[in-house]
């Protein structure tokens, strides 16, 4: 199946933004990357860098949201779900070289205190991540309150760990996260019998 010009230059953008960050890619670099003219690029994102970078946040958002999904739905037991997810998180990486994280941090930390559509689409990002540990968590009988406090503590917890790992070159950051949230998840089984 071929893929369209926008969407290869989507996906290019998506990569470099995760590796390099919003201010280290270049809309020539994402171009050349892609096999695209500068000219198609500003056809589909007339808003230019920023359009396509808010465009490949909500790809990198997506790619992410069916791994974590798939993760979650690998085990019926909740405090097993989060161990695969740090699990899964923690092989990628490590099969990655180390450079493709969260396709949102480096976005996100560069556009800190702005009020940027960039910024909006990293926290869609994990806002929607946060529904899809949520609505696990309810599915395997957590109450709505514990199940948003815990969402928000499992992908707060997997971000921190995961730029660690990045840093450190090292899985256990996330593995260790992985065991600490399952042990955390686990800690609640008594409220719900």
């Amino acid at each position: 199946m071929q893929t369209s010009t926008r969407d290869r230059i989507v996906v290019t953008a998506a990569r470099l933004l995760q590796r390099q960050g919003y201010v280290g890619t270049g809309i020539k670099q994402i171009a050349q990357d892609a096999q695209a003219t500068l000219g198609s690029v500003y056809h589909f994102f007339p808003g230019g860098k920023e359009a396509v970078a808010v465009a490949a946040i909500r790809h990198g958002t997506q790619e992410f949201g069916t791994l974590l999904q798939e993760s979650l739905d690998s085990e019926e037991d909740a405090a097993k779900a989060m161990e695969a997810c740090a699990g899964r998180l923690a092989t990628e990486l490590r099969e990655s070289g180390w450079i493709d994280g969260c396709p949102v941090t480096a976005a996100a930390l560069e556009t800190l205190g702005t009020d940027s559509e960039i910024q909006r689409a990293c926290a869609d990002a994990l806002r929607g991540w946060e529904q899809l540990v949520h609505d696990k968590l309810l599915r395997c009988g957590f109450s709505a309150a514990d199940a948003r406090e815990l969402a928000t503590t499992v992908i707060s917890t997997l971000e921190g760990a995961e730029v660690t790992a990045q840093v450190v070159r090292d899985e256990e950051p996330l593995r260790a996260a992985g065991r600490q949230l399952a042990r955390l998840v686990r800690s609640y089984e008594g409220d719900l019998r």
